[in-house]
């Protein structure tokens, strides 16, 4: 190809281009980008705060709760800023090097994040086939090691991606059509065969995302048929409400992801301002929507949280009592 870079090495930053085809409303694009922004550091940040502050919260499953709010902080803490920068002030310069660093820290967070999900699955297979055995399948040391292995999982599979990248060639345009660094978006500035680079893509995905939905999909069957079996109503309403709970996370986590993943490689006639506009929501809407579910679904840590909220009356009431006196 005639603009490639081959002789210069790699370019020295990119061009994000934002969302494609509306520049002229990204400051109206940016308020509710920003606004959901709030709502997940502010929802993530309660949980993680709530979770480490009760001690009876230290169960393998708010354990695994706060690892999911990490990761949702960390996932749009990683695009999010980014993107606000070219929306408010036309920042749209990233550097090579930069650029790679995100691409990284993207998908190895959704690894984790889905690896976390299937230890989610797991832990409510447990809690409600084997509730006998619940303690000694899955202590607070155990659900560490699962997550070391997780986090072990994450890098091990997304660290070749931008050292593949790191030496090949690009075209001499280097703007790239979205708010972030993303894999398949890096690769097709590259001027030279990339069959390698798509290939080892598909793969981890099939390996991460692939084993993953398969395992939550044995957990839910295995789930269902115990509820089934279960005599006690409240006992059945119990397990189905708190399986109601992950499933939704698991589909508002997973569904977004799969669609950018498939756009990317297989979508060409989807508008490109629609495919820019829905894989930037998968860094909000999920992180932003999974405390609230929570929050509102489990009982046990609702009650902390008002608890909290009860304290925090009482010391404003006895503050300004004080003060009148």
């Amino acid at each position: 190809m005639t603009d490639c870079n081959a002789s210069q090495g790699h370019p020295s930053f990119f061009l994000l281009q934002g969302i494609p085809g509306m520049e002229d409303k990204h400051r109206w694009i940016s308020i509710p980008f920003s606004s959901m922004y709030f709502i997940t550091i502010l929802g993530n940040c309660t949980i993680i705060f709530t979770i480490s502050a009760e001690r009876s919260l230290h169960k393998p499953m708010f354990l695994l709760l706060c690892m999911l709010a990490l990761t949702d902080l960390g996932m749009s803490t990683t695009t999010i800023p980014k993107a606000l920068c070219i929306f408010w002030f036309g920042q749209s310069e990233i550097s090579y090097e930069g650029c790679l660093v995100q691409l990284f820290f993207i998908h190895s967070i959704s690894a984790l994040q889905s690896s976390i999900l299937m230890s989610m699955a797991f832990d409510r297979y447990v809690a409600i086939c084997e509730p006998l055995r619940y303690a000694t399948i899955l202590s607070n040391s155990r659900i560490g090691l699962i997550g070391l292995v997780s986090l072990g999982r994450a890098i091990l599979f997304i660290l070749p991606m931008p050292i593949l990248l790191q030496q090949m060639p690009f075209h001499a345009k280097h703007v790239i059509p979205t708010t972030y660094c993303e894999h398949m978006a890096v690769v097709k500035m590259v001027c030279v065969d990339t069959t390698v680079n798509r290939m080892y893509g598909l793969v981890v995905a099939f390996l991460v995302a692939g084993v993953d939905i398969s395992a939550i999909a044995s957990s839910y069957v295995l789930i269902i048929r115990a509820v089934m079996r279960l005599s006690s109503k409240e006992a059945h309403q119990k397990a189905v409400s708190t399986c109601t709970t992950h499933i939704c996370v698991m589909l508002i986590s997973y569904t977004p992801s799969l669609f950018s993943f498939l756009t990317h490689r297989f979508g060409r006639g989807i508008p490109p301002h629609i495919h820019t506009m829905l894989g930037s929501l998968y860094f909000l809407v999920p992180p932003m929507l999974n405390p609230i579910i929570y929050a509102v679904k489990t009982k046990e840590f609702r009650d902390k949280l008002t608890k909290y909220r009860g304290w925090r009356k009482e010391t404003i009431t006895t503050a300004h009592g004080q003060k009148a006196l």
